[in-house]
């Protein structure tokens, strides 16, 4: 047996044609995350102030859009599992657009709940679910660098593609934005996910971080072994899985929660909006800048003690954002929250690809994404709940702060991430009691 590894005219090793699934995963979310994700808030103005919606309809409707997006992620997960993932993101582009392209019909209750409906399940099915699966299967030594880049494209989606949607909005009405705002889904996510995504490295004859192909005596390269990993309904029962997922929950209710009140926060203490735009860009570029150098701090340090430091980390700026009054100060909190932003967020997947392994990835993933909307829906509600209750921000924010410190016991009680890998990626076995 021998290992070779093909190289272009003149010695050089073509670039591996993972970080071309970098690229489209990029770029799927950004459109997803710009037109979806960050976008809700702005629709949910649309909604109210065009169509005589009220608030509190409207956020129910809203959260419909996470129940939606959970309930559907378990069933991508099952069948990215054992089918090529293009098709998922396929479907879900044409879903989500064609929900989109349906808003200029919206004018009664139903209507507006099943676009919500509709547009968070075509969301689910081309989203982070399938991107974060492909990238975690073309890399193992870089798949923390893979992820960060891959993933950036969230923050870049909402930085650039979100304020292009209320811009739209603006001119014409949600009615005719929609029909644009279709189009751009359809467009950004459907030809680069059709003329680059590829399921796994063996489909192109290739190996995991571009690694050399084995091939036998007669040059014939050999099958890949199958994707290594713990079972799912082991996997899914250990204390591992639920402290992870229980830690994701509170973490991401502290993080959506403050991330949908920053701007309200900073423009009251100080009296402009262009003060509190600056800060949320701050923050957004913070949580580029942080997730891209924790991509690279990973492949040196290992993710528990990463990942327990950063819930720390956005801990202790929840508690300044508690007491912080002055612009600088603020600024600085920003600053500080987005390195927590962008990490966390990459963390996930990374976690549940490090700890379970690929062989259940999609279906695990799906399950701690599920259980993690209860934080994502309950974040910015249970914040607006206690600022009206206690008539400020202070004991909100101290809120959110004890559930990162919350996050970051349970991660402690999840013990080593490695327990699976160190028993053949079978569950632990129990000591029989005497």
């Amino acid at each position: 047996m021998s290992e070779l590894r093909d190289e272009a005219p003149g010695g050089r090793a073509p670039l591996f044609y993972g970080w071309y699934i970098v690229a489209a995963a990029f770029a799927v979310m950004t459109v997803s995350a710009g037109l979806g994700f960050y976008n809700l808030g702005v629709y949910l103005k649309a909604f109210v102030a065009e169509r005589d919606f009220a608030v509190s309809v409207t956020s129910a409707a809203t959260a419909s859009f996470f129940i939606s997006s959970g309930l559907t992620g378990l069933v991508v997960g099952a069948y990215i599992e054992k089918h090529d993932p293009r098709w998922s993101v396929l479907a879900g582009a044409v879903i989500a657009s064609a929900a989109m392209f349906g808003v200029r019909w919206v004018e009664e209750l139903w209507q507006l709940y099943a676009f919500h409906i509709l547009f968070g399940a075509g969301y689910a099915a081309c989203a982070l679910l399938p991107c974060t699966t492909l990238v975690a299967r073309w890399f193992n030594d870089k798949r923390s660098i893979a992820l960060s880049y891959a993933s950036t494209g969230l923050s870049v989606g909402g930085i650039l593609l979100t304020p292009l949607s209320a811009k739209l909005i603006d001119i014409g009405g949600i009615g005719w934005a929609a029909q644009w705002l279709a189009l751009i889904f359809f467009i950004g996510i459907v030809p680069v996910s059709l003329l680059v995504f590829r399921p796994s490295p063996a489909s192109m004859g290739l190996r995991p971080d571009g690694a050399a192909v084995s091939r036998d005596e007669k040059g014939n390269a050999l099958p890949e072994a199958a994707a290594e990993g713990a079972d799912f309904g082991a996997a899914v029962r250990s204390r591992l899985f639920l402290f992870m997922v229980a830690a994701f929950v509170f973490a991401m209710m502290a993080q959506v929660g403050t991330i949908a009140h920053l701007f309200r926060l900073v423009a009251t203490r100080t009296g402009s909006d262009d003060t509190a735009s600056l800060a949320v860009a701050l923050m957004a570029g913070s949580s580029i800048a942080g997730r891209l150098i924790g991509g690279q701090v990973l492949t040196r340090l290992p993710a528990r003690p990463f990942v327990l430091a950063l819930t720390l980390v956005q801990g202790s700026a929840l508690v300044l954002y508690a007491f912080a009054q002055s612009e600088a100060a603020l600024f600085a909190v920003a600053l500080l929250f987005g390195t927590s932003v962008g990490n966390l967020l990459m963390m996930q997947p990374l976690i549940v690809a490090e700890a379970f392994g690929l062989k259940a990835y999609g279906r695990l993933f799906s399950w701690s994404q599920f259980a993690m909307t209860l934080g994502v829906a309950s974040g910015p509600a249970m914040i607006g709940f206690i600022y009206e209750q206690a008539g400020g921000y202070q004991p909100a924010f101290l809120l959110m702060a004890a559930a990162s410190l919350t996050a970051f016991v349970c991660l402690l009680a999840a013990g080593s991430f490695d327990v699976f890998r160190k028993n053949g990626w079978q569950a632990p076995v129990k000591r029989q009691i005497k």
